[in-house]
């Protein structure tokens, strides 16, 4: 079998790695604030319309100038409204997309190489499937194809497991989550892929002192 094409894969620098737009813009402003409490204000003003349209995003003159007022405005409800629990009011449907999936697995250190599994390209989001309406009540699905570097990769099984454990303790449990490599791109294609998705075999793997800590030390570099 030949090797497969990710086997000297080109290593990305993490400032590369895939990105909202809006996000980049948002570490923008706050990278420039004078100090804690201009930091403080200028999250608080970005809390309130952090959008791709904000005009705080849009005009940074203008939010320095709102940063100097005396008080900053807070986040508190009206004392007319109702806050009980029984408020008609429902909040909108929240998806989560592939880029938030991406964001959460793409800096987990390969197991053997001191690189993100991003920098690797043994992530790539546009290997990450998302089905998720963004209803807190109705299920959702995550499928992450992984590309193991050579096809004869003896930590495929970790990197996967790694991410699966990174994935259910980020996500809510709503979610279902599959892990899968990438077709062609191992020699155990079928049989790693089984062990991923076996909920018996990853709660024994995770039971596991010895291999947890390894997963553990992988998921410490995760932003």
């Amino acid at each position: 079998m030949s090797e497969f094409i990710n086997e000297n894969p080109n290593v990305v620098e993490d400032n590369e790695l895939p990105r909202r737009k809006e996000d980049e813009a948002y570490q923008s402003l706050l990278g420039n604030a004078a100090n804690g409490e201009a930091l403080r204000r200028r999250k608080l003003l970005l809390k309130i319309n952090h959008s791709a349209q904000s005009q705080a995003l849009k005009n940074v003159e203008l939010l320095d100038r709102l940063l100097l007022t005396s008080v900053p405005p807070e986040l508190i409800p009206d004392n007319n409204e109702d806050t009980s629990e029984d408020d008609s009011f429902d909040e909108p449907a929240d998806p989560i997309d592939s880029q938030e999936i991406y964001d959460l697995i793409a800096h987990i250190s390969d197991p053997e190489h001191p690189l993100s599994l991003g920098q690797l390209s043994v992530v790539n989001l546009q290997d990450i499937e998302v089905h998720d309406s963004g209803e807190k009540d109705k299920m959702a699905e995550v499928i992450v194809r992984i590309t193991p570097t050579i096809t004869h990769c003896s930590l495929a099984t970790l990197i996967g497991l790694g991410i699966r454990v990174r994935l259910d303790r980020a996500l809510p449990e709503r979610f279902r989550i599959t892990i899968l490599l990438k077709t062609g791109s191992h020699q155990s294609e079928n049989q790693v892929n089984k062990q991923l998705n076996d909920k018996e075999r990853v709660a024994a793997a995770c039971e596991n002192e010895q291999l947890l800590g390894v997963v553990s030390k992988m998921l410490s570099t995760c932003k």
